[in-house]
């Protein structure tokens, strides 16, 4: 998937001020894409006929070269990342693949290599249709599927498919976070981009304010001796103009600050990152308004044990991604970065831990549907002025 009203005055004076953020913009962007010829029916809900580029958008920014670009495989249609350590150490990234022969694509998080295709087709239980949000809980893999209207859990490193939930209540679900809770269940919650039909072009219609009282879907899962319990504990979404999510599909949640993020990726009223609580309640606030040229995307999280950190929210562009990035305590704006090729992204995931490559840890972006790519905290921090570790 590509794609309030309440503004937030400082990121409108870094637009206006580019002291305001450390860096100049980059001079050499590619050149601009092709209006987007395909059908209406086989685009996203978000998807718009002309695409937004960086190139034209003049937004400051600070060029951070990729660690590391996977083979390009179109065929795949890449959507989102998590990664997974190994006993041994090894880190591997997994991709949801919506197109192709597999449900998921699994690299080796350090150097990009593509390892293996896993699932094929189907509503099977290790099947996948349109797998979309993608996370890792230890080493339980939860993977989204609009097209079966479910959660799958996954068992890792094997990928022995240990249960599905959801199926009752999702009707078009695309992002998903979760967070253990006291009692050794898991929240989890799902994004679920209904629409109201569609209009004489084929077009998806977004419902009426007062219908979007459901984007968000709350789940309490247990996993127990490989088996996978579910129950549905109702859903988040505000149903005011300024609150309400009209084309969700990133979040996530910071429990230090109970904090929520859900990227609203529709441009007609504005899209940008609204601010909930953990328990579903809008704050009044919707961060990014204005800033985001493109459209606010795959959201990660820098976290330190004191609360402080970085919040990371991806501006899909379709020449090249921008990377926002807003202090985690107040989000005050710190500035934005690209990379020299990656584009278009949709997932992104922040593996904070150090790996044998990546000390500081590593920042992965999916690449215009057809790959991954890698970012060294250490290049990202070194650009924008930020800490390199906890404590520093």
């Amino acid at each position: 998937m590509t794609s309030p009203r309440l503004a937030f005055p400082l990121l409108a004076a870094c637009l206006a001020l580019a002291a305001c953020q450390p860096g100049a913009p980059s001079s050499q962007d590619p050149v601009a894409a092709d209006t987007d010829a395909r059908p209406s029916h086989e685009r996203e809900p978000d998807e718009l006929d002309k695409d937004a580029l960086l190139a034209e958008a003049g937004t400051p920014h600070q060029v951070v070269a990729e660690a590391f670009s996977s083979v390009d495989v179109p065929e795949d249609n890449v959507d989102s990342l998590a990664s997974w350590v190994a006993g041994d150490g090894t880190t591997w990234l997994i991709a949801t693949a919506k197109e192709g022969d597999h449900g998921l694509v699994v690299y080796d998080g350090e150097t990009g290599e593509r390892l293996r295709g896993v699932g094929t087709v189907g509503g099977d239980l290790g099947q996948f249709r349109r797998p979309n949000g993608i996370f890792v809980h230890g080493d339980y893999l939860f993977v989204v599927e609009r097209d079966n209207q479910r959660v799958q859990v996954l068992a890792l490193p094997g990928f022995e498919a240990l249960g599905s939930f959801g199926e009752a209540v999702l009707e078009k679900p695309y992002g998903l976070w979760l967070r253990p809770l006291p009692d050794n269940t898991l929240e989890v919650l799902v994004t679920d981009a209904y629409m109201a039909g569609e209009d004489a072009m084929g077009e998806d219609i977004v419902p009426p304010v007062v219908e979007l009282d459901r984007r968000i879907r709350r789940f309490i899962v247990t996993t127990n001796a490989g088996a996978v319990t579910a129950r549905h504990e109702g859903a988040i979404g505000d149903t005011s103009e300024a609150g309400a999510i009209r084309i969700p599909e990133s979040l996530w949640g910071d429990v230090a600050n109970d904090r929520l993020l859900v990227a609203e990726e529709d441009e007609h009223t504005g899209t940008a990152l609204r601010e909930y609580s953990l328990d579903g309640r809008f704050q009044g606030s919707s961060h990014g308004l204005g800033l985001f040229g493109a459209q606010a995307e795959g959201i990660a999280l820098w976290a330190c044990a004191d609360g402080s950190g970085y919040w990371i929210a991806t501006d899909q562009f379709k020449d090249r991604s921008l990377f926002h990035v807003f202090d985690r305590l107040d989000l005050a704006y710190r500035g934005a970065f690209a990379g020299e090729k990656t584009a278009n992204t949709d997932g992104v995931w922040l593996h904070q831990a150090p790996t044998a490559r990546f000390p500081a840890g590593v920042f992965y972006a999916v690449h215009d549907d057809m790959g991954v790519a890698a970012f060294d905290w250490r290049d990202v921090a070194a650009a924008l002025d930020l800490r390199v570790a906890c404590g520093t």
